[in-house]
């Protein structure tokens, strides 16, 4: 009786120990959140106003004098959703092949291994492959050589994400269309791919939440400019390096305007990503369980 008291006290030890670690994880996840958010609101929200975001830089402005950020904030919009949109013509096809005809096969887990590692590379390891391949063609710093960049940065998480989503499909789902003569083709592309929407376009929106938020890899391929995009061939502007280049002059005022940047972003952020849940949670309803 002893020996059967005693382990069923270290058991209910071992479950308050997990319970609290578990409790001040949180309490450190969500505290960190919102350190930031209280960080960026407090010193950005003061130099945040309209003409920033409705103006490009004018002359002088990374020098406290008038203009706002609007080319980047464009720059940003378009780097991210051509990005994204390039990775989504070869991520979702990736995603059914894996699915329909590798499943968990060597070659599957291959696949699987290779995106998993390219998702783990830096993004200056990306902008430094980029630029190497924009010397090899002769392509200068440009909006096209940005988005291509982004989606190869995009392309394993939209893949892998997909991937996820698509391998929780329900079998019989698979199979009963497979019974009733479908081909392989046919049940990715009208079983598997309506089925599990909201998880593909959760997916797509968090690629495209990395994509607006990365400067190293656009910090060579897309360039700077103080002028709005209005060509693919000519270089942009975007928030991450509008925010690194006016916290690095040394006046408060261009700083404070790099923290109202920052905000701008974290706002773009955070509304793709309620987005993703809101049209998640509404096409879910017309999945089957």
């Amino acid at each position: 009786m002893g020996m059967k008291k005693n382990r069923w006290q270290r058991r209910h030890l071992v479950e308050a120990f997990m319970q609290l670690l578990m409790r001040l994880s949180l309490v450190v996840v969500a505290g960190s959140l919102g350190l930031i958010l209280w960080t960026i609101i407090v010193r950005g929200l003061p130099a945040l106003t309209w003409d920033m975001i409705t103006q490009s830089p004018k002359g002088g402005f990374y020098m406290g004098k008038g203009g706002g950020v609007l080319n980047a904030i464009l720059g940003s919009l378009y780097l991210a959703g051509g990005g994204t949109l390039l990775a989504l013509i070869f991520s979702l096809p990736i995603a059914l092949y894996l699915k329909t005809y590798l499943g968990d096969s060597k070659w599957g887990r291959y696949v699987r291994l290779s995106l998993d590692v390219l998702w783990g590379i830096p993004s200056i390891v990306y902008g430094a492959f980029g630029f190497t391949l924009m010397l090899a063609i002769g392509l200068r710093a440009s909006l096209l050589a940005g988005i291509i960049v982004l989606a190869l940065v995009e392309l394993p998480i939209m893949t892998r994400a997909m991937d996820e989503v698509i391998r929780r499909m329900p079998a019989d789902l698979e199979q009963a269309a497979l019974a009733l003569g479908s081909t392989r083709f046919e049940v990715a592309l009208r079983v598997i791919t309506r089925q599990m929407l909201p998880g593909i376009v959760t997916a797509v929106l968090l690629a495209f939440g990395r994509g607006i938020g990365d400067a190293a890899s656009v910090l060579f391929t897309a360039g700077y400019t103080d002028r709005i995009p209005t060509s693919l061939m000519r270089p942009t502007a975007s928030l991450p390096l509008a925010v690194f280049f006016q916290l690095g002059t040394p006046y408060p005022e261009v700083q404070q305007r790099g923290y109202a940047s920052a905000l701008l972003l974290t706002i773009i952020v955070l509304l793709v990503s309620f987005g993703s849940r809101w049209i998640s949670g509404y096409l879910n309803k017309y999945t089957i369980k």
